[in-house]
């Protein structure tokens, strides 16, 4: 009877009206959740439409912005050649990367979650270390050295199996696929503590409920228990698992420099950085980021609507 009244209400006052009773009816609500979304529209919203609105647009910073319309998405598309490079090579990357490391995150978090938790502990700092430390790099800058004092070619000139160092991060042949096995391993990050917690928050009756239901093992529990359980833990770590494949270009620049030879690692973030920090041709950057926008906003809405299908 109440749901009924209430409808009854509001088709006799505006929505508008509506809108503002129900603020003034739970304004301390509206009053604590005020400063986040103020935050989220300055600085996500803002700049997002400011990004689409300079795309049409030739901006140097120091005059004011004049209107070219289509003319900087019809340069990028149809004669800007390593713009499309780029877009090969992002696409390449997020295609190997996004759904490896997302798998490779599953993996560890419920392998971890199956240990005690003093050791479950120490094994999640090990493996998220990697994705928040500089050192990563130097790392991998002093392993894979182009000359004979790095590891991996002093070895293999010790046993015998090449004559002279190998250019690691120079030759176009092996920049790629060492590019790629950095991107994995330090790709353990957010993505995976939320599957880590995912798996800390699951039900424990439901293990028991399944058992009497039949499952009988642990790889059962886990594909019809443990997965469906952890649905938002899963869409919000292939969110993040595709944002950072699609930003991959801090762990290219980082180890092979600006621009990579041939351009053969160049990505859509390097191209971005190219023409806003450099060139500071701010419209042209505009329509790169905007292109770049969607092309997440596209990969985002395809997998969440896999991962839907595959926990209904």
């Amino acid at each position: 009877m109440a749901k009924k009244e209430q409808a009854v209400v509001r088709k006799d006052i505006s929505r508008f009206s509506w809108t503002l009773n129900e603020i003034k009816k739970h304004k301390v609500a509206y009053l604590m959740v005020a400063p986040f979304f103020i935050l989220f529209i300055m600085f996500y919203v803002v700049p997002v439409v400011l990004s689409v609105v300079l795309s049409f647009t030739v901006f140097n910073m120091l005059e004011f912005p004049e209107f070219v319309f289509f003319d900087n998405y019809i340069r990028l598309l149809f004669d800007d050649e390593v713009f499309i490079t780029a877009i090969k090579n992002t696409l390449i990357f997020a295609v190997i990367t996004g759904p490896a490391s997302y798998l490779l995150s599953l993996f560890f978090a419920w392998f971890i979650n199956e240990l005690r938790p003093k050791l479950r502990a120490l094994l999640t700092l090990i493996f998220y270390a990697p994705s928040i430390s500089g050192a990563v790099y130097l790392i991998w800058a002093v392993f894979f050295s182009s000359d004979q004092y790095g590891f991996v070619n002093a070895y293999l000139i010790e046993f015998g199996i090449i004559n002279e160092p190998i250019l690691w991060f120079q030759d176009t042949d092996t920049i790629f696929p060492l590019i790629i096995v950095v991107a994995l391993w330090t790709s353990l990050g957010t993505s995976f503590l939320t599957f880590i917690a995912g798996f800390q928050v699951v039900n424990k009756d439901l293990y028991e409920a399944g058992a009497i239901d039949g499952i009988k093992n642990r790889w059962q529990e886990l594909w019809y228990i443990t997965l469906p359980s952890m649905r938002p833990q899963m869409m919000l770590s292939a969110i993040l698992s595709i944002t950072g494949a699609f930003g991959f270009g801090g762990v290219i620049t980082a180890l092979v420099g600006f621009p990579s030879p041939d351009y053969c690692v160049h990505t859509i973030m390097h191209h971005l950085d190219d023409y806003g920090g450099a060139r500071y041709e701010m419209g042209y950057a505009s329509a790169i980021a905007t292109i770049l926008f969607f092309m997440m906003i596209g990969c985002n809405l395809l997998i969440t609507r896999i991962l839907r299908k595959v926990g209904s």
